[in-house]
C-alpha cells in the first residue's frame, strides 16, 4: 500500500521518513517514552535511522504496518502513532507523544483519525490497544477516544526482556458510528 496523509482541524498525519530521522531521534530521548514503550533503550541514531528508513517504508509497503508521524501545522513533529495488522481484520494501535506536545489532545486526535481511516479505507473491524499497567496515559488516550477497556492480560507484553502484564481494550467502527465490513454478534449475558 502506498503511504497517505490524513489531516484534522489541527495535524497532519504522515508518515516518515529520513528527513524526520533526527526529529525521532530527539523526541525518543524522553525517558517516559523509553519507559513505556518497546523501543530499544538506550535509543541510539542507528534506531532512528532503521525505523524512519527501513521499518516505515516496509510496513507501508507490505501492508503490516501503518505509521503516521502526528505533525502540528507548523509541521512540528508532536508524536508517532502505528497501527500495525495483527489477524485478519484486526490491528493493534500504538503511539507516544513529545514531551513538549503532551495534554493537548494531539494523539487523541490522531488516533481517532488513524481509526477511522483504517475502519473505511483498509476494512479492519477492530483495532485493539495495549499498554503495560500503569501507563495511565497511555490509557487516558485510549479511553478518550472511546476504546473500551476490556481488562489485564497477564504476561502479555515483553518490555526490554521483561514480561509485563498490560491493559487491553479495544474501538469498533460501531463506537465511531460507522459500519463494519462483517456482521457482528455480540454476546448476550
Amino acid at each position: 500500500m502506498e503511504p497517505v496523509t490524513l489531516t484534522t482541524d489541527r495535524l497532519v498525519l504522515r508518515t516518515v521518513g529520513p528527513d524526520d530521522t533526527a526529529a525521532v531521534y530527539e523526541a525518543v530521548q524522553d525517558p517516559d517514552i523509553q519507559r513505556w514503550t518497546t523501543i530499544p533503550s538506550p535509543y541510539l541514531p542507528e534506531h532512528a535511522r532503521g525505523f524512519t528508513e527501513e521499518m516505515v517504508p516496509d510496513g507501508w509497503s507490505d501492508g503490516s504496518m501503518f505509521t503516521f508521524g502526528v505533525f502540528t501545522a507548523d509541521g512540528t513533529l508532536a508524536g508517532m502513532l502505528g497501527l500495525t495488522m495483527r489477524a485478519l481484520g484486526v490491528a493493534e494501535v500504538g503511539f507516544w507523544s513529545a514531551k513538549e506536545h503532551r495534554g493537548r489532545g494531539y494523539v487523541t486526535e490522531a488516533v481517532l483519525a488513524s481509526c477511522r481511516w483504517i475502519f473505511t479505507e483498509v476494512g479492519v473491524d477492530r483495532v485493539e490497544w495495549r499498554a503495560e499497567v500503569g501507563n495511565h496515559a497511555s490509557r487516558a488516550v485510549a479511553e478518550r477516544a472511546g476504546f473500551t477497556v476490556e481488562g489485564t492480560l497477564r504476561s502479555a507484553v515483553n518490555n526490554k526482556g521483561v514480561r509485563r502484564d498490560c491493559w487491553v481494550g479495544s474501538l469498533l467502527p460501531s463506537d465511531l458510528g460507522l459500519a463494519s465490513t462483517a456482521p457482528y454478534l455480540p454476546a448476550r449475558t
